[in-house]
């Protein structure tokens, strides 16, 4: 069932996968687009798409590959990060644009990051909402103790079979208790997790989503066996404006993320919410909202 709203749900074959999205906006606006996280879909972003394309945005939340009522393709290697980043240029394309400001949030947001990286000509601007640049985070978990125990949970989802039973077990449930286990009290209504329950139980949904996870560490041991060998790391500088927006009660990610990256984003802007988690558009909506609108027409 379409979840109703003040958007439009539309369908398209974006690259070599079927994506669903919404969209709201005068459609010759510039355009948004919104990348959700683990473990959501588009309807993370309920709160800002009504309020961007009130600013004068044409708005676009897909449900990445693998999510909802997203096609799911086979395989660890259907979740790659070239695969990723291609379901967002392929986007931008299937609106008739060139450019476009991205804007993710988690897993959403990691694949906004690599977007700049990769193809910056493709962004007007970046916002990141509580996900590590990847040089930045990768260079942590080296360092810091602390990150990698914060980071346990993705080697947890590296096994086979048993992530998705402990997620998907009596109807999501799992899920809905990670979900509230990580947020400030209130930050989602019991419909909300209804909503993220049943669209983690679709048929090979859970699988999916976890080859995010289990494709980013492949692609992570590769990079640092290259490394050892003598090969250079990948150039992760961004070339584009950058906001980066960060609740500061993350339990799996560590606010020393948001420091440090000079290096790699010379034009930032940092703002942090010290009493927010994760989910900070969910439980800053309209600070969120002020922020994201301020930033992206600038």
């Amino acid at each position: 069932m379409e979840i109703p709203g003040p958007w439009t749900h539309e369908q398209a074959v974006v690259g070599d996968v079927r994506l669903h999205y919404v969209t709201a906006g005068d459609p010759d606006d510039p355009l948004v687009v919104l990348l959700h996280g683990f473990p959501e879909f588009w309807y993370s972003w309920r709160r800002q798409i009504p309020a961007l394309a009130d600013a004068g945005f044409r708005v676009v939340a897909p449900d990445m590959r693998g999510y909802n009522r997203s096609e799911k393709p086979h395989g660890v290697g259907s979740y790659g990060t070239d695969e990723l980043v291609g379901d967002v240029v392929g986007l931008i394309e299937q609106f008739d644009r060139e450019r476009a400001h991205v804007v993710g949030h988690d897993w959403g947001g990691v694949v906004a990051w690599e977007t700049a990286i990769r193809e910056p000509e493709t962004v007007d601007s970046l916002a990141v909402l509580n996900a590590p640049h990847t040089g930045r985070y990768r260079d942590e978990l080296r360092e810091s103790a602390e990150q990698r125990r914060r980071s346990l949970y993705a080697l947890y989802f590296q096994l086979p079979r048993l992530p998705e039973f402990t997620l998907g077990a009596r109807g999501g449930t799992g899920v809905a208790a990670m979900l509230r286990a990580t947020a400030a009290p209130g930050a989602f209504e019991e419909a909300d997790l209804r909503r993220y329950r049943e669209a983690a139980c679709r048929p090979g949904a859970l699988t999916a989503m976890l080859n995010y996870y289990r494709a980013a560490f492949r692609e992570g041991v590769r990079e640092e066996v290259s490394a050892l060998l003598g090969g250079s790391r990948p150039d992760r500088r961004v070339r584009v404006p950058t906001l980066l927006v960060w609740g500061e009660q993350d339990a799996a990610l560590s606010t020393e993320l948001t420091e440090g990256l000079a290096r790699w984003v010379p034009d930032l802007r940092v703002e942090r919410f010290p009493e927010a988690s994760h989910w900070v558009q969910n439980e800053r909506p309209e600070a969120v909202n002020d922020l994201l609108s301020g930033f992206l027409g600038h």
